[in-house]
């Protein structure tokens, strides 16, 4: 593992534990540190199918919170090509908040949802520049990582996930974002209980995970959600997760024991391969 990358994530704390969270947990019956331990445990299974992702400095954090906005409902591909378009068409954020809307919108169509995503922009761009006094969010190098939290919630639009986004990806910092990927592959496994929402999902995840696994947890776990733990007919029978998955093994008809050892699940495994 790269020693800078994991420097760079430890340079700066997770936000402290949410009490609510913890007292979730406990309400459902759940321990906090078996649940590390289980999430420790199936991130180095990742680590071992896929490979390790390693963070890499991208944009600054208002181009990143930009992007993420394009992202909303649509695929990598289509955010960053209306990402591209927008910067080619109006090279300066002023430009950009000060546009047509009309414009805005035939500039970022690629990335769907153009009448929904376009306004929405030009709002938190305007807000930011009214805060700020420039359209920059740089300011937020020098702050906390729970100060930036609390910075970035201020601003319309700007929830748990876009908010993680901006300061995963443009600052390395470790706050774990939760898209549909990961909430779902999360539940299957139990880290979060079942039922829990994604906004609740941010806070009961950012307590498991060690800083230095929080970049590297949302790679893999998205990539694990797109190639095997699908939204309908999930992979089960070869997903390298099942012997700490519940649901996966009840879909499978395998009891699930926490106890349990690889050899036993393998061997009810040959009924089914």
């Amino acid at each position: 593992m790269d020693l800078q990358i994991v420097n760079k994530l430890n340079t700066h704390e997770s936000p402290s534990p949410d009490k609510a969270a913890r007292e979730f947990l406990e309400e459902k019956g759940l321990s906090l540190e078996e649940l590390k331990a289980k999430a420790l445990r199936v991130s180095r299974i990742l680590d071992d199918f896929y490979g390790r992702p390693l963070w890499y400095e991208r944009r600054d954090p208002l181009s990143e919170l930009v992007l993420t906005f394009l992202s909303q409902a649509t695929s990598d591909t289509n955010s960053h090509r209306a990402f591209e378009s927008l910067r080619s068409r109006f090279p300066d954020w002023a430009e950009v908040a000060e546009a047509p809307t009309e414009a805005v919108v035939d500039a970022i169509r690629s990335g769907g949802l153009a009448n929904q995503k376009a306004p929405r922009i030009q709002a938190v761009l305007r807000e930011i520049h009214s805060t700020e006094g420039e359209y920059s969010l740089d300011r937020l190098h020098g702050f906390s990582t729970e100060d930036a939290v609390v910075y970035l919630k201020q601003f319309h639009g700007v929830g748990p996930k876009t908010l993680a986004c901006v300061l995963l990806f443009s600052m390395g910092r470790p706050v774990l974002p939760v898209d549909t990927h990961v909430h779902r592959v999360t539940t299957r496994l139990r880290l979060v209980p079942p039922r829990t929402s994604a906004d609740r999902a941010h806070s009961l995840l950012q307590t498991l995970i060690p800083p230095y696994e929080t970049y590297a947890f949302h790679v893999r776990f998205i990539r694990h959600g797109r190639r095997i733990c699908h939204s309908q007919k999930p992979e089960c029978p070869v997903c390298p997760l099942l012997e700490e998955c519940p649901e996966g093994q009840r879909r499978l008809g395998l009891s699930f024991d926490e106890e349990e050892s690889a050899k036993g699940i393998n061997s009810k495994l040959k009924t089914h391969n």
